[in-house]
C-alpha cells in the first residue's frame, strides 16, 4: 500500500513543485495561498534551491520569466488580484515560448473583494489573461491529491510545449487537508537546447525575445504556436465523466464545485433522475468533444461555478448551443450546498 501522508492543499503544490525538479520559487504573499510561499521559504534552502519574496507580484513574474529563459525549472502563485498584476509578464512569456508554472489559488472578486474561495478568474485564465494571441494550459483540482498530481503534470506539460501551464484551484482546496500519496510521481524532464546557458564557444547564441518588429515575422509566429496549441488541444484534454453515458441531464462542474455537484448527482439517480456529471480537469483545452458527444442524448446541461456564470459560456459553445444549458451558481466567496444543487437539477429536469 503505497505511504499517504496528510497534508494542506497548499503544501501539497509546494511539495509536488520540489519532487518536480522545481528549485527556484518567486512570489509575494496573499491570501488564501500564503502557506505555497511559506513551505519554500522554508524548505528551498535546505536542499540547495532559491526562494525569493519579490517586491510585487510583477517582479516576481518577470524573475519567473528570467529563470525559465535560463533553463530551469521555475514556480510562482499567488492569488487572484495577484495573478492580474502578473498578467503582463505571463504575455511575454507566452511570446518568448518559455515554459512556467502558475498557481492561482483563487479568492473573490472584483478587486480586493474577499478571502473566500471562487472560480471568477476562469475567463482570465482560458481566454489568455493578457494582451496578444496566447493560451496557457490550465489544469483545475478538484481534491489535495490533485492538487500535488497536478502541479507534477503543469510542470511536465509546460516543458513539453514551451506554455505557461496555470494551476487554477480555489481557497478552500488550497486550505483543506486530506491524505495523499506521492510514491507513485515519476516526474519527467525535457532536454533544453534553446535556454540561455552560456555558449562556451561550442554553439550560436540563443535568442529568447518576444519583440518581431516585421508585421510578416510576428504573424508566421504566432501561425506557428496556434498549430502548438492546436496539438495540445488534440492530445491533452482531460475530464472525469460520472453516470453519463444514459444521462438526460448533465450537469459540468470543476474544483470544488464538482465534489458539491457529485453529491447531488448521486441523491439525484436516487431519486430516479437521469443525471450525470462531467468534470473537466483541463479548463483549457476544454473537453469539447466529450460535452458534444453527450448533447447526442442529453436534453439539458446544468454549468455550476462559483461565480456569476464563466464556464458555462463554454458549455454552450461545445454543445453547439443544441441544447438549454442552466447554471447553478454562488458567488462572493459562497459554496452551493448539494441540496442547493439538487434544486437546481429538478429545476433543470423540468426545463425551469
Amino acid at each position: 500500500m503505497a505511504k499517504r501522508v496528510l497534508m494542506k492543499g497548499n503544501e501539497a503544490i509546494a511539495e509536488a513543485a520540489i519532487r518536480s525538479g522545481c528549485r527556484h520559487y518567486f512570489g509575494y504573499p496573499i491570501t488564501p495561498q500564503t502557506e505555497i510561499a511559506a513551505y519554500m521559504a522554508k524548505k528551498m534552502p535546505k536542499i540547495g534551491g532559491v526562494f525569493l519574496q519579490a517586491e510585487s507580484e510583477i517582479a516576481s513574474i518577470n524573475m519567473v520569466y528570467g529563470a525559465s529563459a535560463a533553463g530551469l525549472r521555475v514556480m510562482t502563485s499567488s492569488s487572484s488580484p495577484g495573478i492580474s498584476l502578473k498578467t503582463e509578464g505571463l504575455s511575454y512569456i507566452a511570446g518568448s515560448d518559455v515554459p512556467a508554472l502558475v498557481v492561482n489559488v483563487q479568492r473573490g472578486g472584483p478587486g480586493l473583494g474577499g478571502i473566500q474561495p471562487s472560480q471568477s478568474d476562469y475567463f482570465q485564465a482560458t481566454k489568455g489573461g493578457g494582451h496578444g494571441d496566447y493560451k496557457m494550459i490550465v489544469l483545475a483540482p478538484a481534491s489535495v491529491q490533485e492538487m500535488a498530481s497536478l502541479t507534477m503534470l503543469g510542470f511536465e506539460l509546460a516543458d513539453k510545449y514551451l506554455v505557461t501551464s496555470m494551476l487554477l484551484a480555489d481557497g478552500t482546496i488550497g486550505q483543506m487537508m486530506e491524505p495523499i500519496s506521492f510514491e507513485d510521481a515519476e516526474p519527467k524532464t525535457y532536454d533544453k537546447p534553446w535556454a540561455l546557458t552560456g555558449t562556451e564557444g561550442k554553439r550560436t547564441h540563443n535568442i529568447v525575445n518576444s519583440l518581431y518588429l516585421k508585421p510578416d515575422e510576428l504573424e508566421k509566429k504566432n501561425f506557428e504556436r496556434f498549430e502548438k496549441y492546436r496539438l495540445i488541444e488534440e492530445n491533452e484534454v482531460r475530464y472525469e465523466e460520472y453516470m453519463t453515458d444514459d444521462c438526460e441531464l448533465c450537469v459540468v462542474a470543476f474544483g470544488i464545485a464538482a465534489r458539491v455537484a457529485k453529491n447531488a448527482v448521486k441523491a439525484a439517480r436516487e431519486a430516479g433522475m437521469k443525471v450525470g456529471l462531467l468534470r473537466p480537469i483541463t479548463l483549457w483545452p476544454f473537453p469539447k468533444k466529450p460535452l458534444a458527444e453527450i448533447a447526442g442524448h442529453a436534453k439539458a446541461f446544468l454549468s455550476v461555478e462559483l461565480s456569476m456564470g464563466q464556464m458555462i459560456e463554454d458549455v454552450r459553445l461545445a454543445t453547439g448551443c443544441s441544447r438549454p444549458v442552466y447554471l447553478c451558481n454562488r458567488t462572493g466567496g459562497m459554496i452551493p450546498s448539494p441540496e442547493e444543487v439538487l434544486a437546481a437539477i429538478k429545476a433543470a429536469v423540468k426545463g425551469e
